[in-house]
């Protein structure tokens, strides 16, 4: 089982606190974005059409702090921009790995090796470094050479300090069913990662490279053929097998937008990481004043073509834990 037994532990048991609770929104990790500044600029990104004024903004760590103990999230992905550009952001993960939150710190790995030192290993800790493809193609998608490799030195040297590892790999139009597999394969079995993540891309609206994202169909028949022979089984993927099946056609599901909601230097979006119709100041103002009947595919013509794990993971985890048949399958994997 790729997800450490400690946090499946503490997610379960928190999971049946808000089932106890009567609740029916609740966040399960949260997206936290303490910057937009990011070192590099890739045409699928619309995270850094920001202003210059906003892009050299830096969230206080009392502020960081304060949202995710507001939320009661068990886990946090601090995302960006670029985390590791932030001068203060190892003493944010270090406080919320203080209050017993799992951490997973995203990045492009172009300044983990330099920020190593500032970091200690931990079961509430882990890397998440992006990787969208082998050599060419990653470097392809970050528009910048020789990314790959100072994002693979970085990854071994962070395992070689005893770190958790795990990667993020978004992939487009221009992938194919091999080139799932073959990132996956080097990330398994070559480099060693501890856990993988992966994602068809969203048309974020201000992405510079518009022809490239994928719909639904092509985002099907690209993981059934990628899944096929059994091969995912053997993959370390952090993801339920239900979102995996979701991901080939195999169950449909609706977005759940507050499960993985997004807080930043503005607050907390609406309705999710990747559509921004506003700001709530805190998780409670965002749940009650969002009308959450108007997103999703068939509602909204932005989520038509969304497949992102921050919208559908949440929906595959709360159906594990409703079937004791499910359950029992994520954890066998």
């Amino acid at each position: 089982m790729a997800v450490p037994m400690r946090q499946s532990a503490r997610l379960g048991w928190y999971l049946f606190r808000q089932r106890v609770a009567g609740r029916d929104k609740f966040p399960l990790i949260v997206e936290l974005e303490p910057l937009f500044q990011c070192n590099l600029a890739c045409a699928g990104c619309g995270k850094i059409q920001h202003p210059e004024h906003e892009l050299r903004r830096r969230m206080p760590v009392e502020q960081a702090v304060g949202a995710i103990e507001e939320s009661g999230a068990p886990m946090v992905s601090i995302a960006g921009g670029e985390p590791l550009i932030h001068p203060e952001i190892h003493v944010i993960a270090s406080e919320l790995i203080r209050r017993k939150r799992f951490v997973y710190l995203c990045t492009n790995a172009l300044l983990l090796e330099k920020k190593l030192d500032n970091f200690k290993p931990s079961p509430y800790f882990a890397w998440a470094v992006h990787i969208d493809g082998l050599r060419e193609r990653h470097d392809e998608s970050v528009e910048r050479e020789g990314v790959f490799d100072k994002a693979v030195a970085a990854i071994k040297a962070a395992k070689a300090r005893g770190f958790r590892v795990t990667t993020n790999t978004t992939f487009f139009t221009n992938d194919s069913a091999a080139n799932v597999r073959d990132v996956l394969d080097f990330l398994n079995d070559d480099l060693g990662v501890d856990e993988m993540m992966i994602s068809p891309a969203y048309a974020y609206e201000k992405a510079p490279d518009q022809d490239h994202f994928l719909g639904v169909k092509q985002t099907r028949e690209i993981f059934r053929e990628a899944f096929a022979d059994g091969r995912r089984k053997r993959w370390r993927l952090n993801h339920t097998p239900l979102f995996l099946d979701f991901l080939e056609g195999k169950v449909e599901y609706e977005c759940t937008p507050w499960g993985i909601p997004s807080y930043s230097l503005f607050g907390w979006q609406r309705p999710c990481y990747l559509m921004g119709d506003g700001y709530a100041s805190t998780y409670k103002e965002l749940l009650e004043t969002t009308d959450w009947s108007k997103y999703g595919r068939g509602r909204d013509p932005r989520c038509d073509n969304c497949m992102a794990h921050c919208g559908y993971e949440p929906t595959a985890v709360l159906d594990t834990m409703r079937s004791p048949r499910q359950y029992l399958r994520a954890i066998a994997r």
